[in-house]
């Protein structure tokens, strides 16, 4: 009875030790919040509130891209940055809407109601926690720096094409790259003069304060720098950080001071929805006009997206995370389920797709930030706006939001990037040129696709056509034989081609006589296709009489070789043993194998010696010169 209900203590211990290290893994802030200290708070609070100041106009004019009223945008905000606080691992991350995320969610939910953004959002979700829990990080693996840089880039352009109208104050419909670039030009007598002077206005203001931080100020050695120095080149820096900010507050001052003398020069913002959303599950169904969708319907009618675009977040979110992981180790599993979280949360105040931006990470970091918590104070913020600040944001000009977005994509086009492929890997730049054609061409989602299909066929073509390394060695007593070596792992698919190539060594720089020995210690895989494989290639030597040994093979692989009844195969485990078998005098028994058991045990002479081959290799020439002979006769 005692010994029952020890070992009920013990498990029940056991059950609560591993339930404690699970929630210590999955919510973070259980661990650093006892540590939290005042200098930690006052670092985020500044972290927090500039950020929320470059959140709050990036968030208006990525709900516009996404074809949304500006409200959504905010939802975003808030939602993604405070369970990210909970559950986030690095400090510097700040989650909430970013326009890649923007224009995919147009790109699927373009002739559709805002319950299918949110649903996309729910689903995507989904998807990116289930990833994490699965583990399954390492499909994100697939998709190389020169498929992302092509999909950013032709990102970028597709929004700076399709924010040109605003600048402009024209208004049209488009259907793909090609076609907004035709209907610019149609439309292009139609500009409205106040809207693109104060569009360019709006993206010179920008693009200026961007560089604010490069005027020199004081001595160029720090330590000679006085504090008045410090001073003003902090605030420089906070300017140029906050220039969103500062010209969505300017221009919504001009245009209201229009508006009070009873003029609008400029098309507005309009009416947007004040208040915090409802707290409530997201849309399993929709009306659209006279037609309901169900929810299998609204899944159909999403289609690609609910995979394509969680698996575009989490490549996004983990590339800034590990841009600004120091020290540790990143935990991309747990950088998925927060994703997750933060996208299924974000689905119950109506917020479309989200993930991490770089931008905005990057102004966290050189604000000083020290924890996540710095997302519940810029999560604040976007709060306080919602309640009490968006009667005014009617009165933001769409040509002052479709200046920010283009001032804040356009450095992003990697042009760097593509020159450097370009010098140092001819078949890396067509691989990023393919990427971005299909993206600009054919849309982003066919365009990543294509490209990570163009990545994964060239990893099969490198795994069915393995290299292979021949070494021509001698040994102490002087007899030659071949050590041919493949480098990476032997799947069926390479099967044929590994005998072929040992076949055609065999032959010619072995001149059909040598020894050929297959060295296994970079192979990793092994299945039963290559067990034939290999049984056809010891055909092919038995026939020719020329010996073939097989080196450093696992044992996993000589006994699944066994398995496949291949009737006779030799393997020495090092150097030293196939010498020893091939040209030494006695054969040490426990030093190499024969397979199978039903084969003929070790012999005491060695398989091969020089004698033999001198006397092969004599009677070859013998044979040449005899044919030599017969044909100069019949000459």
């Amino acid at each position: 009875m005692e010994n029952v209900e020890e070992k009920k203590g013990s498990f029940v211990t056991s059950v609560a030790t591993k339930g404690k290290h699970l929630v210590l893994q999955h919510v973070p802030i259980i661990s650093w919040l006892p540590k939290y200290t005042k200098f930690d708070a006052v670092s985020d609070a500044v972290a927090g509130f500039t950020v929320g100041l470059t959140l709050m106009p990036q968030s208006i004019a990525y709900a516009s891209l996404a074809g949304l009223s500006a409200q959504y945008g905010l939802y975003t905000a808030f939602m993604g940055s405070l369970v990210y606080t909970f559950f986030g691992t690095i400090k510097e991350v700040s989650i909430g809407p970013t326009s890649l995320m923007a224009l995919l969610t147009f790109q699927f939910t373009e002739h559709l109601g805002v319950e299918f953004v949110i649903l996309l959002s729910f689903l995507a979700g989904c998807v990116e926690l289930l990833m994490g829990v699965l583990n399954a990080g390492f499909l994100v693996s697939f998709i190389s720096a020169p498929v992302t840089s092509g999909f950013t880039s032709a990102t970028s352009i597709i929004i700076i094409i399709a924010q040109l109208k605003g600048i402009l104050g024209i208004s049209y419909k488009s259907h793909g790259t090609i076609d907004a670039v035709r209907q610019l030009f149609v439309h292009l007598p139609n500009t409205r003069l106040w809207d693109a002077i104060l569009g360019i206005a709006c993206a010179t203001f920008l693009l200026s304060l961007r560089k604010i931080t490069s005027i020199p100020v004081g001595p160029k050695n720090p330590s000679l720098q006085t504090q008045k120095h410090r001073v003003i080149k902090k605030t420089l820096w906070f300017i140029s950080i906050a220039r969103n900010a500062l010209i969505v507050l300017i221009a919504s001052v001009i245009a209201y001071k229009f508006k009070s003398v009873g003029k609008t020069p400029f098309i507005l913002s309009g009416q947007i929805k004040p208040g915090l959303p409802a707290f409530q599950l997201p849309p399993f169904s929709a009306q659209i006009g006279n037609v309901t969708y169900s929810f299998p319907e609204m899944c159909k009618e999403l289609g690609s997206g609910i995979i394509l675009i969680p698996i575009v977040a989490v490549l996004a979110n983990v590339a800034i995370a590990k841009a600004f992981t120091t020290g540790a180790s990143l935990n991309a599993t747990q950088e998925m389920i927060t994703l997750g979280l933060c996208n299924i949360f974000g689905s119950f105040v109506q917020a479309f797709p989200t993930c991490g931006a770089f931008t905005r990470s990057a102004v966290s970091n050189a604000s000083g930030v020290r924890t996540p918590l710095m997302g519940l104070y810029s999560g604040t913020i976007i709060l306080l706006a919602l309640s009490f600040l968006t009667p005014y944001f009617y009165f933001i000009p769409r040509a002052t939001l479709s200046a920010v977005l283009i001032c804040a994509v356009m450095f992003m086009i990697e042009w760097e990037k593509a020159l450097l492929l370009w010098r140092t890997s001819k078949r890396d730049f067509l691989l990023l040129l393919l990427t971005f054609l299909s993206c600009l061409l054919m849309g982003v989602e066919v365009g990543l696709l294509m490209g990570v299909a163009a990545d994964i066929v060239y990893l099969l073509y490198l795994w069915a056509r393995p290299n292979i390394d021949v070494e021509i060695c001698k040994s102490p007593v002087g007899g030659e034989y071949l050590i041919v070596t493949p480098d990476i792992g032997l799947p069926y698919a390479a099967v044929d081609f590994l005998r072929t190539e040992v076949c055609r060594v065999g032959e010619i720089q072995g001149a059909g006589i040598l020894p050929v020995a297959i060295n296994f210690k970079n192979v990793k895989s092994f299945d039963f296709t290559t067990s034939m494989g290999i049984d056809s290639l010891l055909k092919d030597f038995e026939k020719r009489g020329q010996p073939l040994i097989f080196l450093n093979m696992k044992p996993q692989d000589v006994e699944m070789i066994h398995n496949a009844n291949v009737k006779m195969m030799q393997y020495c485990h090092s150097e030293e043993e196939l010498e020893d078998l091939l040209f030494g005098e006695k054969l040490d028994l426990g030093r190499c194998e024969t397979m199978p058991i039903l084969g003929s045990p070790c012999q005491d002479k060695s398989l091969f010696s020089n004698d033999d081959f001198n006397s092969k290799k004599e009677n070859e020439s013998d044979l040449e010169l005899k044919h030599e002979e017969k044909i100069n006769i019949s000459s």
